[in-house]
């Protein structure tokens, strides 16, 4: 017996069964009546045994071809299935997606995007991973994160970094700041400052972007502090520690102690998508294709100049 059995074999055997008349089932296929006889009789020759009782009158099924019957429908059934399932893999809609992010990325219109992803696609299963840019970079590379939303991302070898948004920066300041009652203010007046900031190793970009706006006025910040989160940082200055340069979304984090100056600069941070270069999910491209639909709705930050509102792609490496 060959056990390698012709599917479509099957389906022909299925459908002498249903009308047990080979020529009422070869128009059904829409097939001449001697192919369909001549791949029935193949089919028998395969398994070993027959599945019809022939006779002038009609044919009719014999018993093993009655018990064979059933499990051709249930062994089609499963064939349609995972057909059926593997379709919906390639467009995106059924499997896994692991998406990594950088907490101050849950302040822009990302988590717009998500909730719509989930809503559109609830067969997908989506892991949310947080972590700093830097974190991120690795599960990237190997694989273990399908697509991650970096600030300011780096350039790497085997990865795509996509510009996202631009943000200008803002200034963190504590409640009773000499600074808190300006509106607006420049760089050079932090200058003399005691900073707070995330370590560099976290994201080398979104650390030196940083340093460079303040150096670009004239002076490098002096960090007393470093803290892992934003939150942290809102914290500490709070406490009076220090102020800060931040991302303008993390003006929507609510904490007390602090206030938050628009920073008259021509510097800006990037939110990035990370992904690796030749991707292989195809659930992540529907999610970025709802991701980038919902961060072109995003106005522009009412901080921003000009030179911010462009968003046009960024060059640099790091966080």
């Amino acid at each position: 017996m060959n056990s390698g059995i012709d599917v479509r074999r099957l389906r022909y055997f299925l459908a002498v069964a249903d009308t047990l008349h080979f020529g009422q089932a070869a128009e059904k296929l829409g097939i001449a009546q001697p192919p369909l006889s001549q791949q029935i009789r193949a089919l028998e020759q395969s398994l070993g045994f027959a599945l019809f009782h022939r006779t002038t009158r009609g044919v009719r099924l014999t018993r093993v071809g009655q018990v064979y019957l059933d499990r051709t429908r249930n062994t089609l059934a499963r064939i349609e299935d995972d057909v059926e399932m593997a379709r919906r893999l390639d467009l995106g809609l059924e499997g896994r997606l692991t998406v990594g992010f950088a907490g101050s990325t849950m302040f822009t219109a990302l988590p717009k995007a998500i909730g719509r992803y989930r809503r559109m696609h609830p067969n997908v299963e989506l892991r949310l991973r947080e972590g700093s840019t830097a974190e991120q970079i690795p599960h990237l590379a190997d694989g273990t994160y399908d697509v991650a939303f970096l600030r300011d991302g780096e350039v790497r070898d085997g990865l795509t970094i996509e510009p996202l948004l631009r943000e200008p920066f803002i200034a963190v300041l504590p409640s009773r700041h000499r600074l808190a009652r300006k509106t607006v203010i420049v760089p050079g007046d932090l200058k003399d400052e005691p900073f707070v900031l995330f370590a560099r190793r976290m994201g080398n970009l979104a650390y030196d972007r940083i340093v460079a706006c303040c150096e670009a006025a004239g002076f490098r910040p002096n960090i007393v502090q470093d803290a892992p989160q934003w939150p942290t940082v809102l914290q500490l200055a709070a406490a009076g520690l220090g102020v800060s340069l931040a991302p303008a979304c993390v003006r929507k984090f609510t904490t007390s102690g602090v206030v938050f100056r628009t920073v008259r600069s021509s510097h800006w941070t990037s939110v990035d998508i990370g992904m690796p270069a030749k991707p292989d999910n195809p659930a992540a491209e529907a999610f970025l294709k709802i991701v980038r639909q919902e961060f072109a709705r995003v106005r522009p930050c009412p901080e921003s100049d000009g030179a911010v509102r462009d968003r046009t792609a960024v060059h640099g490496h790091g966080r």
